[in-house]
């Protein structure tokens, strides 16, 4: 793995101090915001993988006690900022066969568990990329003009929040897991470049579809997920009973959210009346991780799923033993978030990203 130093252009310090300055301490539901429209991965799949044809599926007993698809033991960060929105109590799958027309003018998401921003990506996991999400989402525009006609269809995306969440995928098995394409690029930093120039692409596809309230979520602290810890101590011995986060891989995705800001600020200047807003999720988890206890958890380097180790989406089925309380466990299995973890995000983005988007 290379090593990558990280230096922050004067301009994006400069723009950042200004925001921070700028934006409202809290958020409330405003009626501004018609509609939530949410594209990516697992992070905001609520069940469209049950309808397609692929193992990364969380359509199991003990990811909620009613199994909804999705990725965790309830709400995802999505059903919160809905919620939050006073849209509605959560955000459905777009997939799912009891979706109504009616329930599309509020929003649905099109995110796929292991979908990423990397063809070779969806070649391993066969979920459904940013393409076909967008394709369900002119889909979805023409079920939507049916009923309330062009210039109500074109005032709800206007005002509509859209939350882009990917690439974590990418990094895991194309950088990390099984990294022959991150060796065709040479480096961590030119493999992501190429992610953010997909990235870049859709959202000013999502831009030219008429979104203006664009909402980027970065990077996790890949390092600390619990799958790469257990890798990371495996191959580290010595750290077997530390549990350590893997350190070179928590500073790629900090430069790789340093990137994007830089590139999100760019398109703020570009896209004429679009607000483009990066939404932080690396620092709350990684506080989360370090210092659980602030936040009621009681665990924060296992997944709550089996032994917590490794498990995730189909492995963890009805055979599997889980804690006895997700509520104070931060990971629900190796990668993805409980509902309590989720809750946090969630207020992160109240307080620091929907303000601005909301104004």
């Amino acid at each position: 793995m290379d090593s990558i130093t990280m230096t922050i252009p004067s301009f994006l310090i400069s723009s950042l101090f200004f925001f921070l300055l700028s934006t409202p301490n809290s958020a409330t539901a405003s009626d501004s915001v018609p509609a939530v429209f949410a594209f990516g991965d697992s992070t905001i799949d609520p069940g469209n993988n049950n309808h397609i044809n692929t193992l990364f599926r969380g359509y199991h007993s003990h990811y909620s006690r009613v199994a909804t698809g999705r990725f965790s033991n309830g709400k995802i960060a999505t059903d919160y900022l809905t919620n939050i929105l006073g849209i509605k109590d959560v955000l459905p799958a777009y997939l799912d066969p009891r979706l109504t027309d009616c329930d599309l003018l509020t929003g649905v998401s099109f995110g796929s568990g292991g979908s990423g921003l990397d063809n070779r990506t969806l070649a391993l996991t066969r979920a459904m990329g940013l393409e076909t999400q967008f394709e369900l989402f002119e889909e979805a525009l023409r079920r939507i003009r049916k009923i309330v006609g062009d210039e109500k269809t074109n005032d709800i995306v206007q005002n509509a929040l859209f939350v882009i969440s990917t690439g974590t995928n990418d990094m895991l098995y194309n950088a990390y897991l099984i990294p022959i394409r991150f060796i065709g690029y040479g480096s961590v930093s030119a493999y992501q470049d190429f992610l953010l120039q997909n990235l870049q692409a859709f959202i000013q596809r999502l831009y030219g579809a008429g979104a203006r309230r664009i909402m980027v979520s970065g990077l996790p602290p890949i390092g600390c997920l619990p799958q790469q810890v257990t890798l990371t101590s495996i191959f580290t011995s010595r750290n077997w009973p530390l549990r350590v986060c893997n350190y070179q891989q928590n500073k790629d995705s900090e430069y790789y959210n340093l990137k994007l800001q830089s590139q999100l600020h760019f398109l703020r200047t570009t896209l004429t009346g679009a607000k483009v807003a990066y939404f932080d999720i690396y620092t709350p988890i990684l506080d989360m991780v370090q210092f659980p206890h602030k936040y009621g958890f009681v665990q924060s380097r296992l997944g709550c799923c089996g032994t917590g180790l490794m498990e995730m989406g189909p492995v963890c089925n009805a055979l599997e033993l889980t804690c006895p309380d997700p509520s104070k466990y931060l990971f629900w299995d190796a990668v993805h978030l409980t509902q309590a973890g989720y809750k946090v995000l969630a207020e992160t983005g109240r307080q620091s990203v929907l303000p601005y988007l909301t104004s």
